[in-house]
């Protein structure tokens, strides 16, 4: 028997292995950027039953009909007529009623997403986009790169996690909500963006040209060293990230190896049922992953362990974290030290401790709005400065050009002890 193994569980692997597929399928829909809500009713705008007490919207409907009576396009000539009240403008209204609204939150994880940009995230969802391959959001009212996927235009070119972005194509990003960004960035295979940037040590900002290029997203990759250490790499945490990663164990079991590396740097995070899947391997049925807290808004949703568990205390684990492991990222990595099953290598994570909710306003468009915060198995918030890693090390640029990796080398060192 493979001293790894929890002896109550080796007759059972195989079949644990098999059907965790169909148990991911059953459960998964939650995402630990968005939650993938059902239809909701859209409410009428007009009505005194749709109006929350206490809020007059009469200045909104002043507004509305001196825009309809008065404005004029600057740029239109002026023999040109001047549409009125067309569906078409007052659904674009609509739509930046509600973008005001959103905006009015002073959020970065919360915004409306009219059709085009609803489009585009539902393609994100799916795997495959054409853009330059990297997650961002809004950082004390800058826009901020999470994280560039690894073989990516954007990866290629040398953009980090924590880069600024100052501007895209000339275009000044201050103000702007991420939504508005990834319109900007997006564009057809094989067309240029040119993105400004400002890093931690440069004085003066650095123009970064990057060609598009249609995205695959890269979910988890395994490296059999030949030193007996297993490294598993997770990408993202996408809907099939927990049937990839149990392939990843199997791999890992039939390799014989005792030593194992998670490797979350620069993983955006992703579906939250993908990370508790992945923590159900090393964890006891019933362990607390992670909690939402809905703040009094409804009843809190505690996440625990499936309890595949079939790892024991032979196992010597380390996972590699630094600032573009983001979401279901710290969701994992927190769990897993927590319960002592694994020790953090790295810099500090990205520190993204809410939930958003993704909910369909009509069926053309939707909005991401930050309805909990992620509680760890302490009870405690992820922490708006990251996860502090247990041993800190840090990635010079030098080592980046030299191809050197002294967080892999000191995860070694530590699995090796």
């Amino acid at each position: 028997m493979n001293p790894l193994f929890k002896e109550h569980h080796h007759k059972t692997l195989h079949v644990r292995i098999m059907v965790i597929a169909g148990i991911v399928l059953a459960v998964a829909g939650f995402f630990t950027g968005y939650i993938a809500a059902g239809k909701s009713a859209v409410l009428p705008i007009i009505g005194q039953e749709a109006q929350p007490p206490g809020v007059d919207f009469s200045p909104v409907w002043k507004a509305w009909h001196e825009i309809d009576d008065k404005f004029v396009p600057a740029a239109v000539a002026t023999s040109t007529l001047i549409a009125t009240s067309t569906e078409k403008i007052g659904e674009e209204r609509v739509w930046g009623m509600i973008e005001g609204l959103a905006a009015s939150l002073n959020d970065p994880y919360s915004f409306f997403l009219p059709p085009v940009e609803s489009q585009q995230f539902n393609s994100d969802m799916s795997g495959s986009f054409e853009g330059v391959g990297m997650e961002i959001a809004v950082r004390d009212q800058i826009l901020t790169i999470v994280s560039p996927l690894k073989g990516t235009p954007a990866y290629k070119a040398g953009l980090k996690s924590g880069d600024q972005i100052l501007k895209i194509n000339g275009t000044d990003t201050h103000g702007i909500d991420a939504s508005a960004a990834v319109k900007l960035i997006r564009g057809p295979q094989g067309t240029n963006v040119t993105l400004t940037i400002l890093r931690v040590g440069w004085s003066e900002p650095k123009d970064f040209k990057v060609m598009r290029d249609v995205i695959d997203v890269p979910t988890v990759t395994t490296t059999a060293r030949p030193d007996g250490i297993f490294v598993i790499q997770v990408y993202t945490f996408t809907s099939n990230s927990p049937e990839l990663f149990r392939g990843a164990l199997r791999e890992f079991v039939q390799s014989d190896d005792s030593k194992l590396i998670l490797d979350l740097r620069g993983n955006p995070g992703g579906y939250l049922d993908a990370a508790v899947s992945m923590a159900s391997w090393f964890l006891p049925s019933g362990a607390v992953v992670v909690t939402e807290d809905y703040a009094g808004h409804s009843s809190n949703i505690v996440h625990r362990s499936l309890g595949y568990d079939i790892f024991n205390k032979n196992l010597k684990m380390v996972i590699l974290v630094d600032k573009g492991s983001a979401s279901a990222s710290e969701i994992l990595a927190d769990a897993l030290r927590y319960y002592g099953v694994a020790k953090l290598v790295g810099v500090n994570t990205f520190g993204k401790g809410s939930v958003q909710e993704l909910i369909e306003i009509t069926p053309e468009t939707s909005l991401k709005l930050t309805v909990a915060r992620w509680l760890g198995p302490d009870g405690k918030q992820i922490p708006r400065e990251g996860i502090v890693p247990d041993v800190k090390v840090e990635m010079s640029e030098k080592d980046v050009k030299e191809k050197l990796d002294p967080q892999l080398d000191k995860a070694v060192e530590l699995v090796n002890k």
